[in-house]
């Protein structure tokens, strides 16, 4: 029998329901966390010990300044003592990618709140992005070689500290930029 429980967010073990059945985990300490640096492997004290000592990217790299292992750690407590900063980022990765479909837009992926706007056209992602920073909203475009020919997007970054009034401001202004630029009708 399966247990039915609400996700707790805790990544793509989860997501896939192997969570007992893995023993390793690589991650980062990137834009789920406060978009810090660096990242970590879990995993069997041999197997971490092996790391240590053989691991190039390890023996040649510099210890994580304090203050963002004291910021990652709290974060992850953070995480760990509730699910109302996962839930809280469910539903906004749904307003903003269901806003921005009914716009028009194409949003590819699936409940991620790193939303690629796909455009195509790598000048498109490029001026678009910019009058977007000019409207006070930071996202970046890519095109070539970041990411394949003809799939140019503009990434947005979902965080906590968006309130639904940011993303629909965000929405709002991809759409007369959208508009502007030809992107949308």
């Amino acid at each position: 029998n399966t247990v039915s429980r609400e996700p707790t967010e805790k990544g793509t073990d989860e997501l896939l329901g192997v969570m007992d059945k893995v023993t390793i985990i690589n991650s980062t300490l990137g834009k789920a966390l406060g978009g810090a640096a660096g990242g970590y492997t879990t995993g069997p004290k041999p197997l971490i010990d092996l790391l240590r000592q053989r691991s190039r990217p390890y023996l040649f790299s510099n210890s994580l300044p304090p203050a963002v292992v004291g910021c990652a750690s709290k974060a992850l407590d953070l995480l760990m003592e509730s699910n109302a900063i996962a839930q809280s980022m469910a539903a906004k990765t749904q307003r903003f990618r269901s806003k921005m479909t009914a716009a028009g837009f194409t949003i590819s992926g699936k409940d991620h709140p790193i939303c690629p706007v796909m455009l195509g056209d790598a000048r498109l992602a490029a001026v678009m992005a910019e009058d977007m920073l000019n409207r006070g909203i930071y996202v970046i475009g890519f095109s070539y070689p970041v990411v394949p020919k003809g799939k140019a997007r503009i990434r947005v970054q979902i965080s906590a500290v968006h309130s639904d009034e940011d993303i629909d401001r965000c929405v709002e202004a991809f759409t007369e930029v959208g508009r502007k630029h030809g992107a949308l009708p």
